[in-house]
């Protein structure tokens, strides 16, 4: 038995009365919440009316002229009256306390109280006093920001509500209004704390009559359906899905339901129950053809999109004899096919022609424009001509054919090998990216043509990018900036050109890779929504020749490490006086290894030697004691021999007559470096 039909099945009558129920206490709880916003409102403005009219009055029982006398200590008869006055009033108008405070207007953050007045007996309270000169901290933010807009704002009086103020206390209003001196400038603020135990008792007088109208209005509602709903209702209803779940399973026709309620609604169910079965059966039989059909469009789209992986080249390296450059490509459609394409193709020894493009749409139709596209560019690029000249002539013929109006972005390039130069020209595409040697990433921002395939008229514009030698260029389709992920963001070109950072240090397949890892971990499990088509060009550095040999370090193995670097030195044409002089060198520098590396007369000696266009590089490795021959210092050669130290001499002859030499000493070994420029 599935998991579906295990589970336990809802009574429709059960559902719909607990569904009216429900419904009616949703009603109430939403009308108490509402009536008791709507009270409070109207309690708050009430209160904050009777309030502010309190405070206004007991603002003329003080003065604010005398406020730093008071706290100064003068002047205490005035303020043992106003003091009497104001305690007079409290019991008067009955209200919890009244207190005049001096704030410190720095950050409102400490007041000073000059008086107070307590009545406790009002809400049996058991406040104490404060006296004369007390100091406290601001109570909160609130209040700081309300003693800031008395005093900074000029308003005319501000009021603070707890309904719930916690610490043992009820729910009570604060209203502060400001106390001016003689000039206008506020001196102080009066304050009047108001209980307001009111609204308990009233609000929960409202919501227990809202409350308990609501129960009954949910137990009529439900005595009217177990009247009324369930015979003109459900009882048709259920006539109805008996009927469905019985062609569910058999899948025939039966005999009509007929008119089966007096209600209109369920009688077309019914109906439309009658038709279901008629045009289900049929429609079983249309769909049976349909899938005939789709797997046969299905096994032509897979052609399709294999004649369209077989248009452009997918085979890597493409050009394995040629160490000048290295290029990569790949292409992932959104669909089976895609309108994206690359193409790369020697026009000859010195040229390569890439270049990379975006159709608009998708699918077969994308897919055979870009064919076309590609074809057109292939052909005329052989024939010669720079960029601009061919995607000129690519546009004209696809705008003399171009009947169902769609174009396509060109990104052109050809690739002068031996100088680096790239001649370039763009119609309507994203900018390429340069990555240099050192690592910067350069977006190479050029004039764009418009898109080819729109007008027949448009001129396209050249222009240049050198590649030194180590530097790449990377172009794409906006399938890369524009990827998006689940929420609708977009990869974006700033990560794009964050994910190339570091591409210097790798091949062009590795550029691509790393660009692919930043934008699947972007999108996750979000469907790709356009072709994604990257294509990365390296001018290679010259390749380095090399061998090593290692030998003991004994003077008998001098003439082995002479022979072998002489014969690599002739194999590379290495000039007759650069070969005595780097001859000479190999007999000093292994000499002195066999000499002094080794205390016990036992180690072993490598020779390596690598050639460049230029430059010929030694490096001599032995695991011996500790020693750097450049440290000493070099001979005085205006001296005799006899009057000269011993020592020092041949390793002078070697910096002499090389260009350059270096040691260090690392992972135990001694590392000498000589390079001599031919």
């Amino acid at each position: 038995m599935n998991g579906n039909a295990s589970k336990k099945k809802w009574n429709m009558s059960i559902v719909i009365i607990g569904t009216i129920v429900v419904l009616f206490l949703i009603f109430g709880v939403l009308a108490t919440i509402f009536g008791y916003l709507g009270f409070t409102d109207a309690f708050k403005a009430e209160f904050t009316e009777t309030t502010y009219r309190m405070a206004d009055t007991a603002t003329v029982l003080v003065n604010g002229d005398l406020f730093n006398d008071y706290l100064n200590g003068e002047r205490l008869d005035d303020y043992a009256r106003s003091k009497n006055n104001l305690d007079i009033y409290c019991k008067k108008i009955h209200v919890t306390m009244m207190y005049v405070i001096v704030v410190d207007t720095t950050d409102y953050g400490r007041f000073v109280c000059v008086m107070e007045s307590i009545d406790n007996s009002v809400e049996n309270t058991d406040y104490v006093e404060w006296e004369r000169g007390h100091k406290r901290d601001t109570t909160n933010d609130e209040y700081r920001e309300k003693y800031r807009a008395i005093y900074e704002e000029g308003s005319a009086y501000e009021s603070v509500f707890r309904y719930d103020p916690g610490d043992g206390q009820r729910a009570h209003i604060t209203t502060m209004m400001p106390v001016k001196d003689s000039e206008g400038r506020v001196a102080g603020i009066l304050c009047v704390h108001r209980m307001m135990n009111e609204i308990e008792g009233v609000i929960g007088n409202y919501m227990f009559r809202v409350g308990l109208t609501s129960i009954g209005m949910a137990i009529i509602a439900a005595v009217v359906y177990a009247i009324l709903v369930g015979r003109y209702f459900i009882r048709p209803i259920r006539r109805v899905s008996a009927e469905a779940t019985r062609f569910a399973k058999e899948s025939t026709k039966s005999e009509p339901l007929g008119e089966i309620s007096r209600f209109s609604d369920i009688s077309n169910l019914a109906t439309s129950i009658d038709t279901m079965e008629t045009d289900m059966l049929a429609y079983v039989d249309d769909l049976t053809a349909a899938t005939t059909e789709k797997e046969r469009l299905a096994a032509e789209l897979s052609v399709a999109s294999a004649i369209q992986e077989t248009s452009i080249p997918n085979v890597f390296p493409p050009f394995p004899d040629r160490k000048e450059f290295d290029i990569y490509a790949s292409m992932t459609p959104a669909k089976e096919v895609g309108g994206d394409f690359y193409n790369f193709f020697l026009i000859d020894d010195d040229h390569l022609a890439f270049v990379i493009g975006d159709v608009s749409g998708k699918g077969i139709p994308a897919s055979l424009f870009m064919m076309a596209t590609n074809i057109l560019i292939s052909d005329r690029a052989l024939m010669g001509g720079t960029p601009a000249e061919i995607l000129s002539y690519v546009n004209e013929r696809i705008c003399e054919r171009n009947q169902v109006d769609m174009f396509v972005t060109l990104w052109l390039g050809i690739f002068e090998i031996s100088t680096g130069k790239i001649s370039a020209a763009n119609a309507g595409h994203d900018d390429a990216v340069v990555i240099r040697k050192d690592g910067r990433v350069e977006q190479i921002k050029t004039k764009h043509g418009l898109v080819v395939g729109a007008m027949s008229t448009v001129k396209y514009h050249d222009f240049e990018i050198t590649l030194e030698k180590g530097d790449k260029i990377f172009i794409y389709t906006d399938g890369v900036p524009e990827a998006t992920d689940t929420n609708g963001n977009l990869f974006t070109m700033a990560r794009m050109l964050q994910s190339l950072e570091g591409g210097h240090t790798g091949t062009p397949r590795d550029v691509l890779d790393s660009v692919n890892r930043s934008v699947n971990a972007f999108v996750g499990d979000a469907p790709q929504f356009d072709d994604l088509t990257m294509l990365c060009l390296e001018r290679k550095e010259d390749e380095t020749l090399g061998r090593a040999l290692t030998v003991d370090a004994k003077q008998e193995n001098l003439g082995e490490v002479t022979a072998f670097a002489e014969a690599f030195l002739e194999e590379n044409d290495c000039p007759p006086k650069a070969l005595v002089q780097l001859g000479i060198v190999i007999d000093e520098v292994f000499s002195n290894i066999a000499s002094y590396a080794y205390e016990g007369g036992e180690g072993k000696a490598e020779i390596r030697i690598f050639k460049t266009d230029d430059e010929i590089t030694l490096v001599f490795t032995d695991e011996g004691i500790a020693f750097d021959p450049l440290a000493k210092e070099d001979p005085d050669v205006t001296l005799s021999a006899e009057d000269r130290p011993i020592g020092g001499l041949g390793i002078f002859i070697v910096k002499k007559s090389m260009d350059d030499v270096s040691y260090k000493r690392e992972n135990g070994k001694n590392m000498l470096t000589i390079k001599k420029k031919l």
